[in-house]
């Protein structure tokens, strides 16, 4: 009988176990969504707030200093209505990020992509359910600031100040594109955009992938599209200026893992370093294995900080071969392999290997790199294409 009772109080711990955790569950993706919207409304609101002072100044005769006044005179006014955050500095920049996007386009929102649309009605439909709260008059509001002629914003308010800071639209629409695709933290765009994320793309491609990039972000189709030169690996610590060895690399490459799968780019997974395979009774380590899910294949990765050669090129070659041959099932896409050297030799690559190898060697900076110089190299680039 004890044994029955114990069954049961077992089998009701576990069910109650249980619809604690879907309730939890639950409770958690309706703050997330609650607190989605409020960031969305934000950023409407700050945007229809940038459209009211434009129109103001259309309205008159604008003259810097004269708005300038006006802007201190309406922070001071709305600062003791409704508190913090009405500084001249942010009407100022409300008034910025609509004349952005107001004359942009071809931005974002622009762009024939099922998802945004799909995302924007989501906002809408979540708005209008949360109309008979407290916060209806607010959010009935920005339902209605929808309804015009206005831009779907899917970020918040933290990654359009950054945004706002890019001048050229394309660099701004790639970064806006991978910040909702990839859903990118504040501080993830921030990083990305300090690390010259486009420029290093678009140096790395051709004119059409690199028009391509500012309409659709980057895809990963081919393995040309996985590779970025130079890498950018500041957040690994290190001194460029003093001597490391590969080892001393690698380590603070595991230490830092996350951050350099982020870097290397989309869909990359970690599988092992100094990955041990014997052939002939010999045994060869490749320094790092990661497998790309959106490719379907292995890539594997040896760092190099010392002058490349065609003896590095050639094991590298031989370590895919292997892979291709002995480790890869049928379902899966050739293996890539990347040499990660402090500097890179095209023509020792290009004579050394076969046309179709998918063996590549790409830079890397422990440094972030002069966005300044990356954009006109940028702009050089594009010019010879022209011509």
């Amino acid at each position: 009988m004890a044994k029955i009772v114990k069954k049961q109080q077992n089998s009701i711990s576990t069910s109650e176990e249980q619809l604690f955790d879907n309730i939890s569950r639950l409770i958690e993706e309706s703050r997330k969504r609650v607190q989605t919207v409020v960031n969305i409304a934000q950023v409407y609101t700050n945007y229809e707030i940038g459209r009211y002072i434009v129109e103001n100044e259309q309205a008159g005769n604008y003259r810097a200093t004269y708005g300038k006044q006006v802007l201190q005179r309406l922070s001071v006014r709305l600062t003791d209505k409704f508190g913090r955050g009405w500084s001249a500095q942010n009407l100022w920049l409300f008034r910025q990020f609509y004349n952005i996007y107001s004359n942009s386009l071809n931005t974002v929102w622009r762009i024939q992509d099922a998802k945004a649309e799909e995302v924007s009605q989501d906002s809408a439909n979540t708005v209008c359910e949360i109309e008979d709260t407290q916060t209806s008059n607010s959010v009935n509001t920005v339902y209605e600031i929808q309804k015009k002629q206005t831009p779907t914003f899917t970020l918040s308010w933290s990654h359009y100040l950054i945004l706002m800071r890019i001048k050229n639209e394309e660099e701004r629409r790639f970064y806006e594109i991978e910040c909702r695709k990839q859903q990118w933290s504040f501080r993830h765009l921030q990083r990305q955009y300090a690390s010259s994320l486009y420029e290093r793309l678009a140096l790395s491609k051709d004119k059409e992938t690199v028009l391509r990039l500012a309409n659709e972000g980057q895809k990963i189709e081919r393995p040309e599209d996985i590779i970025k030169n130079p890498l950018t690996l500041e957040f690994l610590g290190l001194q460029p200026q003093k001597a490391y060895t590969e080892s001393k690399l690698e380590e603070a490459i595991i230490d830092k893992l996350q951050d350099f799968l982020l870097e290397l780019g989309k869909g990359f997974l970690f599988e092992a370093r100094q990955k041990r395979f014997t052939f002939n009774e010999k045994h060869f380590f490749v320094d790092l294995v990661t497998y790309n899910r959106l490719l379907q294949c292995y890539v594997l990765i040896d760092l190099k900080v010392d002058e490349l050669t065609h003896q590095d090129l050639g094991q590298m070659q031989m370590y895919v071969n292997y892979f291709d041959r002995y480790v890869k099932q049928p379902f899966e896409k050739p293996t890539i392999g990347i040499l990660l050297c402090h500097q890179e030799d095209d023509e020792l690559v290009e004579l050394t290997l076969p046309q179709d190898a998918n063996i590549y060697a790409t830079e890397y900076a422990l440094y972030l790199p002069d966005k300044k110089e990356l954009q006109q190299k940028l702009r050089e680039w594009r010019e010879e294409l022209e011509d």
